[in-house]
């Protein structure tokens, strides 16, 4: 059990592309052997006579095209990594596979040519001998190339057993037997490697996207404190060489000047942190509505109930990181199928709470360092940010107290005077 919960881990911990690749890996490894039992072990082992010579060639054309089988599946991703651009055509397994082709289809002749096996098996096993190599090409050659290799394998095959006395029609089924065999490698293999090829682009793409959007971000802040910071350091490097000079003469008018260059440095300050500020808040109810977005998009279904409405800006401010840092941790950890963002204010706090599920009960732990920044953020503000993982479900809780009212004006006109007290 121990061991079936760490691959459940190691599985989730791949990206969505990741396990479609590997999903994909393990259908064209099993598919050579249910073709090699349903076109060519069971047709031709259970069509074999007791005389030796049919059960020596029979049974050691199943051992040859099992030994294509394990072929394919030791060089299946070299095949596949060629095919998506991370390594080189693999020559050598390449040269192989024709060589145990040929072996197989000689084979398969003398077991024609020998009296001892059904008439019409050994024919019907050529729909099985030139799958292994097709598989093989679909990843190394072009569409082109694909076709001529698969036409001389059909010619081959049908010359061959012309030669041992097949005649008419059944040499026209042989033609299609090849054509068959050839398309479902190449349907099976090529094409599933060509949607991986599209899904690998669109993942780079994406990552692509996000570090443009980062870079982008960055130029906007630098632009922001350029235009901040430029002209301010400008004006004061400016003044206060003014005043240097107006201090060594002796004037009064270098403590005005000082003065001015302390008051661009107070504005520049105050600037400075309108767009800190600016850049570090966020918008609770454009984080709600984006991760509720975010979420269904990956296929998570997600209900979100509470409004930000009336909030001051410091709380939804941190609050929205909040959403926006449980959201990543749902994605990214566990094997999520649901997930509940509830905001509530009540008792002079704000509660916000982001339950999923999914989770086994080993995630449970002291938090990584994004929820360390989290309650770096809570306590700026006086919050707390707690969490619990059970039952397969993970619940983040975040609480952030609202700031006292302020009470109201009193009423305008004269106060009453106390007895005893002297009126003013």
């Amino acid at each position: 059990m121990g061991r079936i919960r760490r691959l459940r881990r190691e599985w989730r911990g791949l990206k969505k592309i990741e396990q479609v690749e590997f999903q994909s890996m393990l259908m064209w490894h099993v598919m050579p052997w249910f073709l090699l039992a349903g076109w060519l072990v069971l047709p031709v082992g259970l069509s074999l006579r007791h005389e030796p010579a049919a059960q020596l060639l029979g049974w050691t054309l199943i051992a040859v095209s099992a030994l294509q089988c394990v072929h394919i599946n030791r060089t299946l991703r070299r095949s596949l990594d060629h095919y998506l651009g991370r390594a080189e055509l693999p020559r050598r397994d390449l040269a192989v596979a024709p060589a145990l082709a040929l072996v197989a289809f000689a084979l398969a002749l003398a077991l024609e040519h020998v009296d001892g096996v059904t008439d019409g098996m050994v024919g019907f096993a050529a729909l099985f001998l030139v799958t292994p190599y097709a598989q093989a090409l679909a990843f190394a050659v072009p569409m082109k190339s694909f076709f001529r290799r698969l036409a001389v394998i059909a010619a081959v095959l049908v010359a061959g057993f012309a030669a041992v006395g097949v005649r008419d029609g059944r040499l026209l089924g042989l033609v299609g037997l090849v054509a068959f065999g050839g398309l479902t490698a190449l349907l099976t293999a090529r094409c599933g490697a060509w949607s991986l090829s599209v899904m690998w682009e669109a993942d780079r793409a994406r990552e692509v996207e996000a570090r443009l959007a980062v870079a982008e971000e960055r130029l906007r802040f630098g632009r922001d404190l350029h235009d901040v910071m430029g002209r301010n350091l400008a004006v004061i490097a400016l003044k206060s060489e003014l005043s240097v000079q107006l201090a060594r003469r002796g004037r009064p008018e270098a403590v005005e000047q000082m003065i001015e260059v302390q008051r661009i440095a107070q504005e520049s300050q105050r600037e400075i942190r309108e767009v800190v500020r600016g850049y570090r808040d966020v918008d609770l109810g454009v984080e709600l509505v984006g991760a509720q977005g975010v979420l269904e998009a990956a296929g998570i279904a997600c209900r979100v109930t509470g409004s930000p409405a009336g909030l001051p800006d410091a709380v939804q401010s941190a609050l929205g990181w909040v959403v926006r840092e449980g959201t990543t941790n749902v994605l990214r950890h566990g094997d999520a199928r649901s997930c509940a963002i509830e905001l509530s204010a009540g008792e002079g706090r704000t509660t916000l709470t982001i339950e999923n599920d999914g989770v086994p009960d080993a995630a449970a732990g002291p938090g990584g360092s994004g929820l360390t920044g989290l309650r770096e953020r809570l306590t700026e503000v006086g919050g707390t940010l707690e969490h619990d993982s059970a039952e397969g479900r993970f619940r983040l809780t975040a609480q952030v107290p609202l700031p006292d009212r302020e009470p109201p004006a009193a009423p305008a006109g004269p106060r009453p005077v106390r007895p005893g007290a002297r009126a003013l």
